[in-house]
Order: structure tokens, then sequence, then C-alpha cells
């Protein structure tokens, strides 16, 4: 699932990157960026964590030329005057004007980099409305945003979560160089899938993705079940031993027929029994007009 929504471009779409302090979301965000560049599409990045050397890295060169850096690091708030995008112009109407700008004016892939900055120093319930808006103009074909969910309330990661098309949460695993992602996608028709794998990222920026094996899941479960004993722990006895088998066997149900009695019953007996049958005076025996006495 993972590769898919990365090849996707679902208009109006929302994919949230939830990582921890364990565990880092930038290099698959750099592989959506990467997969967008490839694709054709003008990327709009909002840094307010990284360099726009660091977050171009590795990123194909032939297309980089599409991409469109908002330097907004090392001075995302403008104490200093040294960013040209602070998280205050985090608004539809700014980033609308940003996108027309643009060479080549076009729906664009918006990236955020991240919004746990902007959520640090705004509104949270403020912010959605805003990625509302974006999501709805027109000008944003989607967005593509790292979350850092150690750093908020979970009521806060809950409804940014909840406004995503997609949220991909990463975690480290057991394999040396690779990462575990959940991904949750919810289509347009409500219906909800999730589905957790292994994934690695290349320093070109190329996403390796593995099943995750359920195989020693399924082998455990069985195990457990066939171990479980529902008659352990009884107060009576579930279990017939060999001699009350046989003494079972033995006994005669009271509405099953033994083989004697089966053919007593089912044996003739002549002149055992006779019908007798007095005809009424209203009894008609014409057997050439049998509806004569309806008067038809």
């Amino acid at each position: 699932m993972l590769l898919d929504v990365l090849q996707a471009a679902e208009a109006g779409g929302f994919t949230l990157i939830q990582d921890t302090v364990k565990c880092s979301g930038r290099g698959i965000l750099k592989c959506f960026i990467n997969a967008a560049l490839k694709r054709g599409e003008d990327v709009h990045v909002l840094g307010f964590e990284a360099s726009e050397t660091e977050v171009c890295a590795g990123l194909d060169n032939s297309c980089v030329q599409k991409l469109y850096f908002h330097k907004g690091f090392p001075d995302p708030l403008g104490w200093m005057c040294r960013s040209s995008f602070t998280v205050d112009q985090l608004t539809s109407q700014h980033i609308t004007k940003l996108i027309k700008d643009a060479q080549h004016a076009k729906a664009s892939v918006l990236v955020i980099d991240s919004l746990s900055f902007v959520l640090r120093h705004h509104d949270p319930v403020v912010i959605c409305q805003r990625l509302q808006e974006l999501r709805k103009g027109g000008d944003i074909k989607m967005i593509i945003s790292l979350l850092h969910s150690d750093l908020h309330l979970q009521g806060v990661v809950g409804i940014v979560s909840h406004l995503a098309s997609t949220v991909i949460s990463v975690a480290p695993a057991n394999y040396e160089h690779h990462t575990v992602a959940m991904t949750t996608r919810r289509t347009k028709s409500g219906k909800v899938m999730q589905e957790e794998e292994y994934f690695s990222v290349s320093e070109d920026a190329t996403l390796s993705v593995q099943a995750k094996s359920r195989q020693s899941g399924h082998v455990q479960k069985e195990q457990d079940v066939a171990e479980a004993d529902p008659t352990t722990n009884l107060t009576f006895n579930l279990r017939l031993s060999e001699e009350e088998r046989k003494a079972k066997e033995k006994v005669a149900l009271p509405f099953v027929f033994s083989q004697e009695k089966k053919s007593a019953l089912l044996r003739p007996t002549p002149g055992s029994g006779r019908i007798v049958y007095e005809p009424d005076a209203s009894d008609d025996f014409d057997e050439e007009d049998p509806d004569d006495d309806l008067d038809v």
C-alpha cells in the first residue's frame, strides 16, 4: 500500500507522515518529493526545519528545477528577518499567491516540513481550517506534511490525522536497515484500509518496501488455540470412561423401535380388519353425470 500511496496523485489529498524521536520520517518525505518531481509536478516546499541543501540532497537532478523552496529555516518566526516564509504566512491566500507567482503556475504539490513547528505557535483548529481551505482551493493538488507526533498531545495529533486522507506512522524495526510503516488510507467512499510494511530509503530517495510477514503470528495463534482446553478446571466431567460409554450404548431409547418391534408391527395379519361404508340418502351413485345434482 505504501508504494501505491507514493505513486498516487489524488486531487485534494492530504498525506500525513508521523514520526518520533526514535524514528525519523524525513527520508520517506523526500521519497514523496522525488516521486512528485518525476511525475512532472511542481513541488512547493515550506521548509521550517531543514535547509534547501538538505532537502534537495539525493533528489533527481533532472527534475529539481520544478522544486520551489520557500525558506523558513533557520528563522521560521521571522525574528531576525532572515527567512522568506514564516509560520504566520501559512494561509490559503499567501500560499496561493506564492504558487501563482511561480514561473509555471498550475496545481502543485505542497510539502510542509514540518507541521509540528506551525502547531507549536498557532491554534491547531485554525491550522486545520487553513489546511482544509488549501485542499479545496484548487491551486493545491496535494498536501504532504511531516508531523512529530511525540511533541504534541494526542488530541492535537488526532484532529490533524482525522483531516488527512492518508496517515503514515513510522517506527523502528528489528532489522538494521528497515523501518516499519503503518499506513492508514481513507478513500472518498469512506472505506478505511490499513497495512503494516517494512521499508528502507536509499541515498537517491528511492523507496523499497517489503511486506511484513504474518506467518509467525498465525502459527503462534494456532498453537494458543490448540493448547487451550475448555474442559479444564470444571466441577463436573464432560468426558465418558470406556465403561460408561458401553453402558450408554446398551440403554434403549424410549422412542426408538428395536428391529423385533418393527418386524412385529409391519408383519401383515390377514382378516384382522375391514371397512364398512353405509351410504347416505344424499349420495349420488350416477356415474354418467356426477354433477346432476347441481342443477347446472
